[in-house]
């Protein structure tokens, strides 16, 4: 089957085997050192402030089952059309597991850090970095990646266009000092790396040309980073996942930390939601505010579990405006309009009184400055600064003046405190100390 393929065919025979090819990209993901790595990278509040709240990896790991929930609840909703997509809970799994394993340390901060050192060299995105994880990096084959099915890969495209044709060049500010770079001026466009065109292409190989230049299409923006219009219906449930797992999940963080407030939770998000008709918490939201914010764990467990089976029973499949030939393409999953505007309340209540906290804004900015401050050092000597595997490849893909991109593929599969011990041992002076063996 087309969507099952691998780009190499050649696979070690495994007596005995008998499990699907998503399974097997699931086992694959699992295993690698980039989904391990995500124990150590900051989710929203930063790695080390407490062992309670979620990193990159519980928030993959719940992501997972939230996507495996909306599986469940799909089939039970329209059996022939999933049965027509043939969707699988073992690749929305996999997709769920893998979706942030290309966010570099120190969560947006370093993002933001990288692509202002690699915009002239074809930028950096966490999307992107995933994509090229799965396909190039993660050493499972010589030049592969982790090789996984088409179908896998699809569905974690999230963004099928290029950074390139998608970057505003009217909005990129000067280059100016790491210490007077503004975030909201270098957020990347969500989109691939032109160097992996390659691999885009193999993908989209299945399609017609009808579809494939309309599944590509992007929507300009004036003041902004224009943006890609499609995904696959595998992604969608992957992306409705990641949403509610952000949006309740984190919140839940926040509570138990004291970052946010009944108060400001009941005038920001319950009363909205109170009065949002053919909601089906409407009604029930002020209890549900009484057990968050309740001193005794199982209540706030049981309003978590509340609010997300909520949404997860509300979605639903419906068949696009745009005609595709492919069903994947096709058919998408997502909220009724009154569910996504819910959704949306949680969403910015958690981006505002959250993620925008200075204190945790602090954090970002330090990362940011650690992420610059390596790229800087890196770059400006190579071959006598990255480790012997990494060098090589350096100096191959300098001969295509691409050697910048190794140095961001390195530092952005590094963990916050990987990134924080390298930044100590290159900057910071210690009595009679020796080089970290860590480091070498």
């Amino acid at each position: 089957m087309k969507w099952h393929e691998r780009r190499a065919t050649a696979q070690s025979p495994r007596q005995g085997d008998h499990r699907n090819p998503f399974q097997r990209d699931k086992a694959r993901i699992l295993h690698s050192a980039a989904f391990r790595r995500l124990q150590a990278k900051t989710q929203v509040l930063g790695v080390g402030m407490s062992d309670f709240y979620r990193t990159r990896l519980t928030h993959s790991l719940e992501v997972s089952q939230i996507g495996q929930g909306i599986t469940a609840q799909l089939r039970s909703k329209y059996p022939q059309l999933c049965e027509q997509l043939q969707i699988n809970e073992q690749l929305i799994e996999a997709i769920c597991l893998a979706h942030d394993i290309g966010h570099p340390p120190y969560g947006h901060g370093g993002e933001v850090a990288l692509h202002y050192k690699m915009h002239t060299h074809g930028g950096f995105e966490g999307n992107g970095q995933t994509f090229r994880i799965v396909s190039k990096l993660e050493p499972y084959t010589l030049e592969h990646g982790m090789n996984l099915s088409r179908r896998t890969i699809l569905g974690l495209v999230k963004y099928p266009g290029f950074i390139g044709p998608l970057t505003n060049k009217a909005i990129i500010s000067s280059q100016v000092a790491h210490r007077q770079v503004k975030a909201d001026n270098w957020h990347p466009p969500k989109g691939l790396y032109a160097c992996d065109s390659e691999v885009f292409d193999w993908l989209l190989a299945p399609l017609s040309m009808q579809d494939r230049d309309a599944f590509t299409q992007i929507s300009v923006k004036q003041n902004e980073h224009s943006r890609t219009r499609f995904k696959s219906f595998d992604c969608s449930i992957m992306e409705l996942a990641d949403d509610i797992a952000y949006a309740i999940h984190d919140l839940e963080d926040a509570i138990v930390m004291g970052i946010v407030h009944r108060q400001q939770f009941e005038t920001e998000v319950a009363k909205a939601i109170h009065q949002l008709e053919d909601f089906p918490l409407s009604g029930a939201i002020f209890g549900l505010t009484d057990k968050l914010f309740s001193h005794l764990h199982y209540e706030r467990k049981d309003a978590i579990g509340a609010l997300v089976n909520g949404f997860i029973t509300s979605i639903e499949i419906v068949k696009r405006e745009q005609e595709f030939e492919e069903p994947l393409l096709q058919y998408q999953a997502c909220f009724p309009v009154v569910c996504a505007k819910a959704l949306g309340l949680f969403k910015t209540f958690v981006f505002n009184r959250v993620i925008r906290k200075p204190d945790i804004q602090i954090i970002e900015y330090k990362g940011q400055q650690i992420v610059m401050e390596l790229f800087e050092a890196l770059q400006s000597d190579p071959t006598r600064l990255l480790p012997e595997n990494t060098r090589q490849r350096w100096l191959d893909a300098a001969e295509a003046d691409n050697g910048n991109r190794v140095i961001s593929d390195y530092i952005s599969g590094m963990t916050d405190g990987f990134a924080s011990k390298l930044y100590s041992n290159l900057f910071l002076p210690k009595s009679a100390s020796a080089p970290d063996s860590s480091m070498i």
